[in-house]
């Protein structure tokens, strides 16, 4: 890649270059998306691609793009420990960035945006790379990421009650996923924070929402269970993500309707999974 060129493109306040084809110049910075170099990445292609995005370049091209980032989300899906995490991560954030542009100027038909959610669900559940930053090659961070941009999905006026009550399952699978360790890169937050993006909607009920709480909260509880497996690293996901949930909805400036009857089914939760530090003294 010529570093000089893209970062004169960076000082110029990443206005678009008018010496060579935006085919051209999209193609680079979708090859730099899978860069292990953070440089590439994360300070020159994900900022320019979203810029551009944001600003309307795209978006006569806005389906193409999308599609693309979406075809990004299977370049070696299933390894672990390899490069190609980046690839898959940081085109699910450029893809958010298009649905994003969609969600304000509804520039795409309904199908192209069903298909996308589609295959942002069906990744977010096959990734197995669920490290956080990983020391000289910056963030790779795919599960924040995902839930980066399933929380802009919910924002979609294509979605209505049932759709999103499938993002609440694809986060409630994700998290119960016994494969994929501790996540101790604030990931449970960011789950939360997409989360609270379908909560805003509100048209999904506390008839829905308290079987799922249930749900996640039955994964979450590491007392009395039994076997070779260290229960508080099983229960360690679900159980960040309720206290996650439990302060983000407490706290909110913008909440949804459902706030004060949800708090009292998660602070039912957090008691059932936290009971042997609330019992009084003795």
């Amino acid at each position: 890649m010529a570093t000089g060129y893209w970062q004169d493109v960076l000082s110029k306040g990443l206005a678009v270059p008018e010496d060579r084809p935006l085919d051209d110049l999209t193609a680079e910075l979708t090859t730099m998306l899978g860069s292990p170099d953070p440089e590439q990445r994360d300070g020159t292609a994900y900022p320019a691609l979203s810029t551009w995005i944001d600003r309307g370049v795209y978006d006569d091209l806005l389906a193409g793009l999308g599609d693309g980032m979406a075809a990004g989300l299977t370049v070696g899906l299933g390894e672990v420990g390899t490069d190609s995490v980046f690839r898959r991560s940081f085109s699910v954030l450029a893809l958010a960035e298009c649905l994003a542009r969609d969600n304000e100027k509804l520039l795409l038909p309904s199908a192209r945006v069903f298909d996308w959610g589609d295959r942002v669900a069906s990744w977010y559940l096959r990734e197995r790379d669920v490290r956080g930053f990983v020391p000289g090659k910056g963030w790779a961070h795919a599960i924040a990421h995902g839930a980066d941009a399933i929380g802009v999905l919910a924002q979609s006026p294509y979605f209505a009650t049932n759709e999103l009550t499938v993002f609440l399952d694809v986060l409630a699978d994700r998290l119960l996923d016994l494969d994929s360790g501790l996540l101790l890169a604030g990931e449970p937050d960011r789950m939360a924070a997409a989360t609270m993006q379908i909560l805003r909607r509100n048209v999904v009920s506390l008839k829905v929402l308290e079987p799922w709480i249930h749900r996640i909260a039955a994964g979450a509880n590491p007392f009395g269970s039994s076997g070779e497996h260290d229960p508080f690293e099983r229960a360690g996901n679900p159980q960040a993500y309720l206290r996650a949930l439990h302060v983000q909805l407490t706290l909110a400036s913008n909440p949804p309707q459902v706030r004060p009857d949800l708090i009292l089914v998660l602070v039912e939760a957090l008691k059932a999974t936290n009971f042997p530090f609330l019992a009084p003294p003795d």
